[in-house]
């Protein structure tokens, strides 16, 4: 696995992270033991970033949980990211957070799911935040207490970032990339690295298109991907994407070859520290972290663009 560094930080991560999102059964129902093998394949695979959110799982706070239980013992030896916002959200209304106390109480909820007295990264779940005082605040409370290391938000609006960033206070920021969303490269990522914010990438796989294996037609039974079905609201832009990808499937083969191509591509882009695939099984998180051996040329990163673009 390829370490990489966290930004102004210093931290040295590993260049392929666990997002956790998937293993809270909004991808599908997965049992406790499946989730403790996934978790522990990713860390025994080299990789040393976990990513949760407090509004993951079904019901909500269910991938936190089940990250902690997996890294008792060997929690010191990680870094763990979590996300304040969103709660509820999916699963019948979401709880709002509108004062500094509201988040302290939620990164105090954090630390017990995650059972650790820490968490080194919080991050703002709210990407189009007008204001973000109440969580400015709220965060440096937390680190004031010593729960918390450092802190930023989620995002893919640059403007939203900015705002955020005002005092030059944010550490680290999660962005949707990958190679069906190269948008971030035009001023995001620049943004980043001028100002050296570590950048977590979620979505490398687009929510497990860039593996290949699903065409027009295919049939999502999770709660996630529901709108890609038949007359769902976005199943015209998944015959789209779909589409590029099998242009993608001419230069690499779906499936493994596919997925650890995508993951390369993102964390192979200077800004990024690190990229942050889900997985739902030991095999999943296993392929994953074998992405991690290496990044790409650029004349790879060339032909897979060029693949997409068609």
């Amino acid at each position: 696995m390829l370490t990489k560094t966290f930004g102004k930080l210093g931290w040295p991560v590993s260049a392929v992270g666990l997002g956790a999102w998937n293993i809270g059964n909004q991808w599908g129902d997965i049992d406790d033991a499946t989730a403790w093998t996934t978790v522990r394949a990713a860390y025994d695979a080299g990789m040393t970033l976990f990513d949760v959110a407090e509004s993951y799982g079904i019901p909500n706070g269910l991938s936190e949980m089940r990250v902690g239980r997996a890294l008792t013992g060997v929690r010191h030896n990680v870094v763990l990211v979590s996300k304040i916002g969103n709660w509820a959200q999916r699963t019948g209304g979401e709880i709002p957070k509108n004062s500094v106390d509201s988040i302290r109480i939620s990164g105090h909820a954090i630390l017990g799911r995650l059972r650790t007295d820490w968490v080194d990264v919080i991050l703002c779940h709210k990407g189009n935040l007008d204001d973000p005082t109440v969580y400015l605040e709220g965060f440096e409370a937390l680190k004031d207490e010593g729960c918390l290391r450092v802190y930023g938000i989620s995002t893919n609006d640059l403007s939203v970032l900015k705002r955020f960033n005002r005092e030059g206070t944010c550490s680290v920021v999660q962005v949707d990339y990958s190679l069906l969303n190269r948008e971030p490269e035009e001023a995001f990522l620049p943004y980043c690295q001028e100002h050296g914010i570590a950048v977590m990438v979620r979505g490398p796989l687009a929510k497990g298109l860039l593996s290949g294996r699903y065409a027009k037609g295919a049939a999502f039974t999770d709660t996630v991907r529901a709108s890609w079905n038949e007359g769902g609201a976005q199943q015209e832009e998944f015959e789209a994407r779909a589409a590029q990808v099998g242009r993608l499937s001419e230069v690499v083969s779906a499936g493994s070859e596919m997925v650890q191509a995508a993951i390369r591509y993102t964390f192979s882009h200077p800004a990024v520290s690190v990229s942050i695939p889900g997985a739902k099984s030991a095999e999943q998180a296993r392929t994953n972290a074998d992405a991690g051996s290496r990044a790409l040329s650029e004349a790879e990163a060339d032909s897979l663009r060029s693949a997409i673009d068609g």
